[in-house]
Protein backbone atom coordinates (compact mmCIF):
# COMPACT_ATOMS: atom_id res chain seq x y z
CA UNK A 1 0.00 0.00 0.00
CA UNK A 2 1.35 3.39 -1.01
CA UNK A 3 2.04 5.47 2.16
CA UNK A 4 0.57 9.22 3.12
CA UNK A 5 1.23 12.30 1.54
CA UNK A 6 2.26 14.64 3.73
CA UNK A 7 1.36 17.81 2.09
CA UNK A 8 -2.48 16.36 2.51
CA UNK A 9 -2.09 15.75 6.23
CA UNK A 10 -0.63 19.22 6.63
CA UNK A 11 -3.64 20.92 5.28
CA UNK A 12 -6.09 18.81 6.66
CA UNK A 13 -4.22 19.58 9.84
CA UNK A 14 -4.56 23.72 8.89
CA UNK A 15 -8.23 22.94 8.48
CA UNK A 16 -8.71 21.68 12.07
CA UNK A 17 -7.16 24.43 13.61
CA UNK A 18 -9.29 26.93 11.42
CA UNK A 19 -12.29 25.18 12.50
CA UNK A 20 -11.15 25.77 15.81
CA UNK A 21 -10.97 29.15 15.30
CA UNK A 22 -13.93 31.24 14.23
CA UNK A 23 -12.32 34.60 14.87
CA UNK A 24 -9.81 33.09 12.14
CA UNK A 25 -5.92 32.97 12.16
CA UNK A 26 -3.20 34.68 10.73
CA UNK A 27 0.04 33.13 8.98
CA UNK A 28 2.18 33.30 11.72
CA UNK A 29 -0.43 31.58 14.33
CA UNK A 30 -0.76 27.89 11.74
CA UNK A 31 2.92 28.65 11.11
CA UNK A 32 3.32 28.34 15.48
CA UNK A 33 0.82 26.00 16.23
CA UNK A 34 2.04 23.33 13.52
CA UNK A 35 5.68 23.81 14.06
CA UNK A 36 5.73 24.86 10.10
CA UNK A 37 7.49 27.55 8.10
CA UNK A 38 5.64 30.64 7.14
CA UNK A 39 6.11 29.93 3.78
CA UNK A 40 4.95 26.54 3.90
CA UNK A 41 1.43 27.50 5.42
CA UNK A 42 1.34 30.49 3.26
CA UNK A 43 1.05 28.56 -0.05
CA UNK A 44 -1.56 25.55 1.88
CA UNK A 45 -3.30 28.69 2.38
CA UNK A 46 -3.13 29.80 -0.87
CA UNK A 47 -4.20 26.92 -2.23
CA UNK A 48 -7.07 25.91 0.41
CA UNK A 49 -8.33 29.33 -0.60
CA UNK A 50 -8.16 28.57 -4.44
CA UNK A 51 -10.53 25.31 -4.06
CA UNK A 52 -12.68 27.28 -1.58
CA UNK A 53 -12.12 25.60 1.40
CA UNK A 54 -10.94 28.54 3.34
CA UNK A 55 -11.29 32.53 3.26
CA UNK A 56 -9.74 35.58 4.08
CA UNK A 57 -11.02 38.76 6.30
CA UNK A 58 -10.92 41.98 4.69
CA UNK A 59 -7.65 42.73 5.58
CA UNK A 60 -6.22 39.79 4.03
CA UNK A 61 -4.47 39.03 7.58
CA UNK A 62 -6.97 36.21 8.66
CA UNK A 63 -7.93 33.43 7.09
CA UNK A 64 -11.11 31.14 8.05
CA UNK A 65 -13.62 28.51 7.37
CA UNK A 66 -15.77 29.11 3.95
CA UNK A 67 -19.10 28.66 4.63
CA UNK A 68 -19.26 26.31 1.63
CA UNK A 69 -17.04 24.06 3.32
CA UNK A 70 -18.52 24.44 6.80
CA UNK A 71 -16.88 23.54 10.45
CA UNK A 72 -14.91 20.32 10.59
CA UNK A 73 -15.68 20.18 14.83
CA UNK A 74 -13.75 21.01 17.95
CA UNK A 75 -11.81 17.62 17.79
CA UNK A 76 -10.52 14.84 15.13
CA UNK A 77 -9.26 12.64 17.68
CA UNK A 78 -10.70 10.68 20.12
CA UNK A 79 -9.51 10.65 23.55
CA UNK A 80 -9.94 6.87 24.06
CA UNK A 81 -7.51 6.61 20.97
CA UNK A 82 -5.05 8.82 22.66
CA UNK A 83 -5.11 7.15 25.80
CA UNK A 84 -5.04 4.00 23.64
CA UNK A 85 -2.16 4.78 21.62
CA UNK A 86 -0.44 5.93 24.56
CA UNK A 87 -0.52 3.58 27.78
CA UNK A 88 2.36 1.19 27.00
CA UNK A 89 4.79 4.35 26.54
CA UNK A 90 3.53 6.48 29.80
CA UNK A 91 3.98 3.19 31.76
CA UNK A 92 7.60 2.34 30.47
CA UNK A 93 8.01 5.97 31.15
CA UNK A 94 6.60 5.88 34.94
CA UNK A 95 8.85 2.84 35.13
CA UNK A 96 12.13 4.15 33.98
CA UNK A 97 11.51 7.60 35.59
CA UNK A 98 10.24 6.33 38.80
CA UNK A 99 7.27 9.65 38.59
CA UNK A 100 4.03 9.69 38.17
CA UNK A 101 3.03 10.30 34.32
CA UNK A 102 -0.01 11.66 32.43
CA UNK A 103 -1.07 12.17 29.21
CA UNK A 104 -3.52 15.12 28.96
CA UNK A 105 -5.49 16.67 25.84
CA UNK A 106 -6.83 20.68 25.63
CA UNK A 107 -10.32 20.73 25.75
CA UNK A 108 -11.68 24.47 25.81
CA UNK A 109 -10.08 26.22 28.97
CA UNK A 110 -8.75 23.32 30.76
CA UNK A 111 -6.28 20.03 30.13
CA UNK A 112 -8.16 16.89 30.50
CA UNK A 113 -6.36 14.41 31.81
CA UNK A 114 -6.79 10.81 29.54
CA UNK A 115 -4.23 8.62 30.95
CA UNK A 116 -2.64 8.40 34.40
CA UNK A 117 0.33 6.16 35.60
CA UNK A 118 0.95 5.78 39.30
CA UNK A 119 4.48 6.58 40.62
CA UNK A 120 5.89 2.85 41.33
CA UNK A 121 6.05 2.91 44.98
CA UNK A 122 4.07 1.95 47.73
CA UNK A 123 2.32 5.50 48.44
CA UNK A 124 -1.37 6.63 48.41
CA UNK A 125 -2.21 7.87 45.04
CA UNK A 126 -5.20 9.07 43.41
CA UNK A 127 -6.37 8.22 40.12
CA UNK A 128 -6.42 11.46 38.25
CA UNK A 129 -7.97 10.13 34.75
CA UNK A 130 -10.85 12.30 33.49
CA UNK A 131 -9.99 15.08 35.76
CA UNK A 132 -8.18 18.57 34.99
CA UNK A 133 -5.29 20.52 35.04
CA UNK A 134 -4.84 24.48 34.51
CA UNK A 135 -3.07 25.03 30.99
CA UNK A 136 -0.41 28.20 32.45
CA UNK A 137 0.92 26.47 35.73
CA UNK A 138 1.42 22.82 34.62
CA UNK A 139 4.37 21.89 32.27
CA UNK A 140 1.57 19.11 30.85
CA UNK A 141 -0.51 21.86 30.10
CA UNK A 142 1.91 24.33 28.73
CA UNK A 143 3.48 21.33 26.28
CA UNK A 144 -0.36 21.59 24.77
CA UNK A 145 -0.96 25.48 25.04
CA UNK A 146 1.81 26.42 22.74
CA UNK A 147 1.00 25.02 19.69
CA UNK A 148 -2.71 26.36 20.27
CA UNK A 149 -4.25 28.76 17.76
CA UNK A 150 -7.87 29.12 19.02
CA UNK A 151 -7.07 32.15 21.71
CA UNK A 152 -7.17 29.48 24.91
CA UNK A 153 -3.53 31.06 25.34
CA UNK A 154 -4.13 34.39 25.94
CA UNK A 155 -6.33 34.71 28.55
CA UNK A 156 -7.48 37.66 31.02
CA UNK A 157 -7.32 36.44 33.97
CA UNK A 158 -4.65 33.47 35.06
CA UNK A 159 -5.44 32.26 38.72
CA UNK A 160 -2.23 31.93 41.14
CA UNK A 161 -2.00 28.58 42.66
CA UNK A 162 1.07 29.61 44.34
CA UNK A 163 4.26 32.22 44.20
CA UNK A 164 5.47 31.47 41.68
CA UNK A 165 2.56 30.93 39.38
CA UNK A 166 2.89 32.84 36.06
CA UNK A 167 -0.26 35.37 35.98
CA UNK A 168 0.58 37.90 33.47
CA UNK A 169 -0.63 36.76 29.92
CA UNK A 170 2.60 38.53 28.28
CA UNK A 171 4.72 36.36 30.43
CA UNK A 172 2.95 33.44 29.53
CA UNK A 173 3.00 33.69 25.80
CA UNK A 174 6.81 34.64 26.31
CA UNK A 175 7.50 31.40 28.20
CA UNK A 176 5.26 29.18 25.16
CA UNK A 177 7.52 30.79 22.54
CA UNK A 178 10.34 29.03 24.80
CA UNK A 179 8.45 25.81 24.57
CA UNK A 180 8.00 25.96 21.50
CA UNK A 181 12.02 26.75 20.29
CA UNK A 182 13.00 23.80 22.59
CA UNK A 183 9.93 21.08 22.27
CA UNK A 184 9.25 20.67 26.11
CA UNK A 185 8.14 22.35 29.06
CA UNK A 186 9.13 23.17 32.45
CA UNK A 187 7.19 23.37 35.53
CA UNK A 188 9.02 24.32 38.73
CA UNK A 189 6.32 24.47 41.89
CA UNK A 190 3.95 26.57 39.84
CA UNK A 191 0.85 24.53 40.79
CA UNK A 192 1.88 22.76 43.71
CA UNK A 193 4.60 23.54 46.15
CA UNK A 194 7.84 21.38 46.25
CA UNK A 195 6.86 19.95 43.03
CA UNK A 196 8.03 20.12 39.30
CA UNK A 197 7.23 18.65 35.69
CA UNK A 198 8.42 18.34 32.90
CA UNK A 199 6.35 17.33 29.31
CA UNK A 200 6.14 17.38 25.71
CA UNK A 201 3.62 17.85 23.24
CA UNK A 202 2.23 14.75 20.95
CA UNK A 203 1.91 15.19 17.10
CA UNK A 204 -0.52 13.80 14.94
CA UNK A 205 -1.26 13.84 11.49
CA UNK A 206 -0.18 16.77 9.22
CA UNK A 207 2.29 18.03 12.94
CA UNK A 208 -0.96 18.95 14.89
CA UNK A 209 -0.49 18.42 18.66
CA UNK A 210 -3.22 16.37 19.97
CA UNK A 211 -2.46 16.02 23.59
CA UNK A 212 0.81 15.76 25.70
CA UNK A 213 2.71 13.20 28.14
CA UNK A 214 4.38 14.23 31.08
CA UNK A 215 6.05 13.78 34.80
CA UNK A 216 5.95 15.61 37.81
CA UNK A 217 7.60 14.86 41.30
CA UNK A 218 9.09 16.41 43.99
CA UNK A 219 11.76 19.06 43.04
CA UNK A 220 14.83 17.20 44.34
CA UNK A 221 14.14 14.58 41.86
CA UNK A 222 13.15 15.97 38.90
CA UNK A 223 15.89 19.00 38.75
CA UNK A 224 19.13 18.55 39.77
CA UNK A 225 21.78 20.85 42.46
CA UNK A 226 21.33 23.88 40.33
CA UNK A 227 17.31 23.51 40.26
CA UNK A 228 17.32 23.10 36.24
CA UNK A 229 15.24 20.16 34.90
CA UNK A 230 17.13 16.98 34.87
CA UNK A 231 18.35 16.77 31.03
CA UNK A 232 17.78 12.81 31.20
CA UNK A 233 14.18 12.54 32.27
CA UNK A 234 13.58 15.74 28.94
CA UNK A 235 15.04 13.42 26.92
CA UNK A 236 12.46 10.43 28.19
CA UNK A 237 9.63 12.25 28.19
CA UNK A 238 10.58 14.08 24.16
CA UNK A 239 10.86 10.15 23.70
CA UNK A 240 8.01 8.99 24.48
CA UNK A 241 5.88 11.67 23.29
CA UNK A 242 7.95 11.05 19.93
CA UNK A 243 6.89 7.43 20.23
CA UNK A 244 3.14 7.91 21.30
CA UNK A 245 3.22 10.41 17.86
CA UNK A 246 4.55 7.33 15.49
CA UNK A 247 1.28 4.92 17.08
CA UNK A 248 -0.60 7.61 16.28
CA UNK A 249 0.43 8.50 12.86
CA UNK A 250 1.34 5.00 11.95
CA UNK A 251 4.87 5.13 11.20
CA UNK A 252 6.49 2.28 10.72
Amino acid sequence: MPGSVQSIERAAAVLRLLAAAPNGLGVADVGNALGLAKTTVHGILRTLHQVGFVEQDRSGAHYHLSDAFGRLGESYLDPNELRSRAINWADSLAARSGEVVRVGRLVESKVVVVHHVFRPDDSDQDLDVGTTLPPHATALGKAVLAYDASGVAKPKRLEAFTTRTITDPARLLEELATVRGRGWAGEFEEHTIETAGIAAPIRGLGGLVVGAVGLTGRIERICDSRLRHRTDLVTMVRATAEAIARDLRGDS
